[in-house]
């Protein structure tokens, strides 16, 4: 079977016009990029610039054999550091727990607690399936009002602007990684999931799942005082 590929205009006038749509679509696709650097761009932080806040969120990255991933490792690691350092009194985490042989919150609980985290400042989150799920369920099931986010530098924009328009005050900490293939592919989704991320602004959708409210955040921060 003879595959048929599009013909190319043949006159001046339709490969212009051609050339044009092309273009058009182009800028349409990298508008939502655009729109995530322009309104985050002040509420980025280093890990030594972090405010002081009551809660620290680390995003579910994968899981390999059961442990966390190199990338997810970084994060929490970021995590702990800020903890030791008495800028957060929480930490958050929010990831997949879709089946049973996969446990993100588990496994990251179980990593920060080996790190000097104790358990009791640890809250998890087992229906974080995306980014917009974590920051609406932070907001409305975990009664998070400000919080620092954590994750890797191609991510934290799309966290930032998704946590601010769930209702969270947010800073993000961008996590330094190797710029290896892992990362590219990253940053190379990134383009279109800011566009996801774009329509879930304007649409807000309900996660998942939602639930009853839950009493972890409060009753860890009532700990802690």
């Amino acid at each position: 079977m003879r595959i048929r590929l599009p013909r190319l205009p043949r006159t001046r006038t339709g490969r212009r016009r051609a050339v044009q749509s092309l273009m058009a679509v182009c800028v349409l696709a990298l508008l939502p990029s655009a729109w995530l650097r322009l309104s985050t761009g002040d509420r980025l932080r280093t890990l030594e610039g972090a405010p002081r806040t009551d809660v620290a969120v680390v995003f579910g990255a994968g899981l390999w054999q059961g442990e966390p991933s190199p990338y997810l490792a970084h994060r929490l690691d970021a995590a702990a550091e800020l903890y030791r350092a008495g800028r957060v009194e929480v930490v958050l985490v929010t990831g997949d727990n879709s089946r049973e042989d996969y446990d993100e919150p588990d496994a990251m609980r179980t990593y920060l607690t080996r790190h000097g985290v104790p358990d009791a400042r640890i809250v998890s989150d087992y229906a974080g399936f995306d980014t917009w799920d974590s920051c609406v369920r932070a907001k409305k099931i975990f009664g998070v009002d400000e919080a620092v986010l954590i994750s890797q530098g191609f991510h934290i924009r799309r966290a930032v602007a998704l946590c601010e328009a769930a209702g969270v005050d947010s800073y993000g900490v961008g996590v330094d990684d190797r710029h290896d293939a892992t990362w590219y592919y990253g940053g190379t989704r990134e383009i279109l999931a800011a566009g996801k991320a774009a329509l879930d602004v304007v649409f807000r959708p309900d996660p998942h799942f939602l639930g009853p409210r839950e009493k972890g955040v409060a009753e860890a921060l009532a700990s802690a005082r």
